[in-house]
């Protein structure tokens, strides 16, 4: 199997697991796709989901990434932020606000 080309590669530590990994990546790649078209969701609410959930995980390069594709999408700075200001009733302030932090990373480049 060829694997992914180097410039469909995420940045940092996703791309390093998809060059070392090519068939994982693909089959994980194959899942998502199959995920995204399981239900009626169009693919901005399907990504604003996407980020809540990296937020919800705490996981910092995930916010990264779905901010990364929902800038790449379309989808305004501001409605990102809010997906952060919506984690505050059920995530709790501080991780309102590492979101918060982790969106600007990626919109004040």
């Amino acid at each position: 199997m060829p694997g992914p080309k180097l410039s469909d590669l995420p940045p940092s530590g996703a791309g390093r697991f998809a060059k070392s990994f090519p068939e994982i990546w693909d089959a994980y790649s194959a899942l998502g796709k199959s995920c995204a078209e399981a239900g009626p969701l169009e693919a901005d609410t399907r990504r604003l989901i996407k980020l809540a959930l990296a937020i919800g995980a705490r996981s910092e390069g995930a916010v990264h990434s779905h901010t990364r594709q929902a800038l790449a999408e379309g989808a305004s700075v501001e409605s990102l932020r809010q997906v952060a200001a919506l984690a505050v009733t059920t995530l709790g302030f501080p991780a309102a606000v590492a979101a918060l932090s982790w969106i600007a990373d990626v919109t004040e480049e």
